[in-house]
């Protein structure tokens, strides 16, 4: 455990101390972004901030790969997941600086699931009726739409400042606790791609957020948001190689299928955005890749929120999903409850603070 915890260390003051360049490159290149109407920032702020994410994680590669555990991580899968990585941010900051169109975006998606693939990292099953092996060329397929889904989910919920950042912290912390927890368990090599790559987003989001958070004084870009929806749907395949196949065969509880659900419900806050936009643009006669100000961050703002309290309250959202689930694989599913809705009450104290902030604001505003 220290080596990883050393890792997300070294990774996040890499991140921070990188940034502030990054900003600086970004602005003489140009790849900065104006206020547009649907935009909650108010003055032009520069992009690429998945470079400076992509040179940390490359920098803290380099070092721990010489740690006793942690240089057991590395191996075929995580060189598929470097190299993916590496294609999805140039993709990203090319973007970020031209607008590329969306056919182009999606097919450079479907080619980072392909280099995945290349690299032995690929879903094999799914829980239907117990346990369905996938044949190959289904698998294959299911790997790179589940790539895709979860690169344009974190791109949605880059809306806010710090809000996707946090998000992808919080994911990445379940999935970290999670496979660590179930290699402790098992009794398996605590060592392994999901652990690595989990700790390097945890560490790149702690160094990025300070220079991310409201108001925020560099973005991700699509370098940043498709970089790292590339990493979190890696780690989560990945996630499911580490557990028996034959144990959840032969094995009737609910709670050992559970685990199968993290990939879901760590990511249900940004998923849940993108499927209401897609269903609320096609509904409306639009594209469903028409940008609008009706995300779910949009809502909690106009509800009289602040741009940071927006952030926690979503912040507490994914975690009243990510981590029950993460608790309940390993403890009483009562202990996972009492966590999830107290995790909900404190969200809901703050939007109820909110809300009698805006009643007290009108009642003045009328006297």
């Amino acid at each position: 455990m220290r080596e990883f915890l050393l890792t997300i260390a070294f990774a996040s003051a890499i991140c921070y101390l990188v940034t502030p360049y990054i900003k600086t490159l970004a602005l003489k290149a140009g790849a900065f972004i104006h206020v547009r109407s649907r935009d909650t920032h108010t003055k032009v702020t520069p992009r690429w901030g998945g470079i400076g994410m992509w040179v940390s994680m490359s920098i803290t590669f380099l070092v721990v790969s010489h740690l006793p555990l942690v240089a057991k991580s590395f191996g075929r899968e995580a060189t598929g997941i470097f190299l993916a990585g590496t294609f999805i941010m140039i993709l990203g900051a090319l973007d970020d600086l031209y607008d590329l169109d969306s056919i182009t975006k999606f097919a450079g998606q479907a080619v980072a699931g392909g280099i995945l693939l290349l690299h032995g990292v690929q879903i094999l099953w799914l829980p239907i009726n117990g346990i369905y092996i996938l044949p190959p060329s289904i698998g294959q397929i299911l790997t790179i739409l589940f790539v895709m889904v979860v690169i344009n989910a974190i791109n949605f919920v880059d809306g806010l400042d710090g809000l996707a950042t946090g998000i992808v912290a919080i994911c990445a912390m379940s999935f970290f606790g999670f496979a660590y927890l179930l290699a402790v368990v098992n009794g398996l090599n605590r060592a392994g791609a999901p652990s690595l790559i989990t700790a390097v987003i945890i560490g790149i989001c702690i160094g990025f957020l300070p220079h991310n958070y409201h108001p925020a004084r560099i973005f991700m870009g699509d370098s940043g948001a498709m970089f790292l929806g590339l990493l979190l749907s890696a780690a989560a395949i990945t996630l499911t190689g580490q557990i028996d196949v034959n144990a959840i065969t032969n094995e009737s509880s609910s709670k050992v299928l559970l685990p199968l659900l993290l990939p879901f419900t760590v990511l249900a806050i940004p998923l849940l955005d993108l499927v209401l936009a897609v269903i609320r643009r096609l509904r409306a006669g639009r594209s469903p890749f028409a940008a609008d100000k009706e995300h779910l961050h949009h809502k909690l703002l106009s509800m009289g929120n602040s741009h940071r309290r927006t952030s926690v309250i979503l912040y507490l959202w994914t975690a009243m999903f990510a981590f029950p689930t993460v608790v309940a694989a390993f403890a009483p599913i009562w202990v996972a409850l009492i966590v999830g809705l107290t995790i909900l009450l404190s969200s809901l104290v703050l939007i109820r603070k909110s809300l009698v902030s805006r009643n007290v604001t009108a009642n003045t505003t009328t006297k």
